[in-house]
């Protein structure tokens, strides 16, 4: 189990970002991180891989510190050195017994181009196989579907879905809703600084109406859908 106790983050002094949250995630599984844009969900997943050193509060694994050697992170923006191939940087994760070639017959990717000339969801799938190289017993992966095509969309889902037969616990941010529900064992609201509620799969079918509920432009949207144009 990780456990998220009494966490506080702020990046000055006197704001806070995230405030006393409480979380528990149990191995294994897949959870899903929702919020508003702003609500703090990059900074929880930095704060969890030890980008963010927490101003108070603890995360641990176990009884024991959460460990940076465990987890494997694939952020929003994913830094790529200039001037390498596609394999030049998978070498760069150490790992003899994980097939390039055979993942890359799923993600098509031209590894021995430069990266600089990559399109954004060529970046978003070398990153990955990248992630996936590292074959770590937590995997953070936020946004992992902007720049994906429909087809790669589906194959991460179903890589994902795959991961957790292994035992994976896997930590996740979408924008889009529906790409959570149909894989995650849990889904974690973000809002006010704190783990609002969670939801566990028996319950994604309330799950829009208990995040949507309190939003305060919900009011003006259904005037709006009764007004004509």
């Amino acid at each position: 189990m990780i456990s998220i106790s009494d966490l506080t983050v702020a990046y000055t002094h006197d704001q806070n970002i995230l405030q006393n949250l409480n979380l528990k995630l149990e191995e294994g599984l897949i959870h899903g991180l929702v919020g508003l844009n702003g609500a703090g969900k990059t900074t929880l997943l930095n704060t969890l891989f030890g980008i963010i050193k927490p101003k108070s509060g603890s995360i641990d694994l176990s009884d024991q510190v959460l460990s940076k050697k465990l987890i494997g992170y694939m952020e929003t923006e994913n830094y790529f050195y200039s001037y390498i191939t596609g394999e030049e940087y998978l070498q760069l994760f150490a790992n003899p017994d994980f097939d390039v070639q055979g993942w890359n017959r799923l993600f098509e990717l031209p590894l021995g181009n430069m990266i600089d000339n990559y399109s954004t969801g060529m970046k978003k799938k070398l990153a990955l196989m990248g992630i996936l190289k590292l074959d770590k017993p937590i995997m953070i992966l936020d946004e992992p579907f902007n720049g994906l095509d429909l087809e790669t969309s589906r194959i991460l889902q179903m890589i994902i879905l795959r991961l957790k037969l292994k035992r994976k616990t896997i930590i996740i941010t979408s924008h889009i809703l529906e790409s959570l529900t149909t894989m995650c064992d849990h889904i974690h609201y973000l809002e006010g600084r704190q783990i609002k509620f969670s939801r566990s799969s028996e319950q994604f079918g309330s799950l829009e109406q208990d995040i949507f509920h309190n939003f305060p432009k919900t009011g003006l949207l259904d005037s709006l859908m009764n007004t004509d144009f």
